[in-house]
């Protein structure tokens, strides 16, 4: 896998339209509010030239890329927290996603009403971040009620926990969203185990018109500035109906480029999460196939092995790295080894982006 994220948004805002786009999922699409009304989740195989590449060197095994997991659910409504509308009883559903995508309408339509009668990119993602810190607010208050108790106890840690606690409450109950400002290690653990959604790491997505022009961008740029986060623009609509047509990846790029795009969706929104999310791609080939693994910048070669097998990281002997470019214009590993160009790295290896591993265990 290589990572999830949770799609929220105002209702209108095109996040099934997105979805689609992004997964082919075929989610439903009207324009009215709550159309969704359950959450829908597609996962999509990462687009990877690399790896594509990497594949002509071993042509009797089987191409495993990295998959994107996508859940969208309802749209929020000013006041969800409270019950309003349909999404607010889906938030769950993306507490354990790796980052939220959060869609915001920048296209003018007619036949798709805004839920609050105008566009305004500013305001419409304040709604949603509000209800966001509600949602926290009452998990955190929650949390913090448990912590008081343990206080009572022997455990002379707990008022340190709970001090800290009350600090990041005090923050949310400020409105300043979890991901901006850094996280007590005293509390660390628990955060990671209650999951707060305006903790995760957050990319604003503009649903721009099929044109592609946006006069709200600048706005909404701003404000991902100001948070630390990153911003990608998508035709939504257009990338859908291209999707429902297109037969194949090159043909889908073949149809975009029509309208003058280089990328689809899909790719500028890989790399957007994975700058966001600090993560690399390495390489296997072992056994039947050749395959793209998703780990975190700064992973030692013991752990890259462990998401391919637990005996792999338990039993790490050294990692045999290997230079993509230098293995697929030698057309075979045997050219390296005998050129010697195959470094054996020992546990504190630190994986580079586009590195491909033969693992050696005992």
């Amino acid at each position: 896998m290589g990572f999830s994220c949770g799609l929220v948004g105002l209702p209108n805002a095109g996040k099934s339209t997105l979805f689609n786009a992004l997964s082919n999922a075929g989610a439903r699409v009207e324009s009215y509010p709550f159309c969704t009304i359950g959450a829908n989740i597609g996962t999509v195989a990462v687009p990877d030239l690399r790896l594509d590449r990497l594949a002509t060197v071993f042509p009797d095994k089987r191409k495993v890329p990295t998959h994107l997991e996508f859940v969208d659910i309802a749209g929020l409504v000013e006041h969800a927290a409270n019950g309003e509308g349909m999404g607010n009883q889906f938030l769950s559903e993306i507490r354990t996603v790796d980052a939220i995508l959060h869609v915001v309408r920048c296209f003018e339509d007619a036949n798709v009403a805004h839920v609050t009668g105008s566009i305004d990119a500013a305001r419409d993602i304040g709604i949603v971040e509000t209800e966001l810190l509600l949602k926290d607010l009452e998990t955190l208050s929650r949390v913090a009620k448990r912590l008081r108790q343990e206080t009572k106890g022997k455990d002379r840690t707990a008022g340190a926990r709970l001090a800290a606690w009350e600090a990041l409450l005090e923050q949310v109950s400020a409105g300043i969203p979890i991901r901006t400002r850094p996280v007590n290690h005293v509390i660390d653990a628990l955060v990671a185990e209650t999951s707060p959604l305006t903790a995760k790491p957050m990319l604003f997505v503009a649903n721009v018109g099929d044109e592609g022009d946006c006069e709200h961008l600048s706005a909404i740029e701003r404000i991902a500035n100001d948070q630390g986060s990153r911003v990608v623009a998508i035709r939504g609509r257009l990338e859908a109906e291209v999707g429902e047509i297109a037969t194949s990846p090159e043909e889908r790029v073949s149809y975009l480029g029509q309208y003058g795009m280089t990328e689809t969706g899909l790719d500028l929104l890989v790399r957007a999460g994975y700058d966001l999310l600090h993560l690399i791609t390495f390489y296997t080939f072992e056994g039947p196939e050749v395959r793209a693994w998703t780990v975190p910048t700064g992973t030692v070669a013991p752990a890259a092995g462990g998401k391919i097998h637990s005996d792999f990281a338990d039993r790490f002997v050294l990692a045999e790295v290997m230079a993509l470019d230098e293995l697929v214009d030698a057309g075979s590993e045997k050219p390296l080894r005998d050129a010697g160009h195959i470094r054996r790295a020992g546990r504190d290896y630190v994986v580079a982006d586009g590195d491909v591993i033969h693992f050696v265990c005992s």
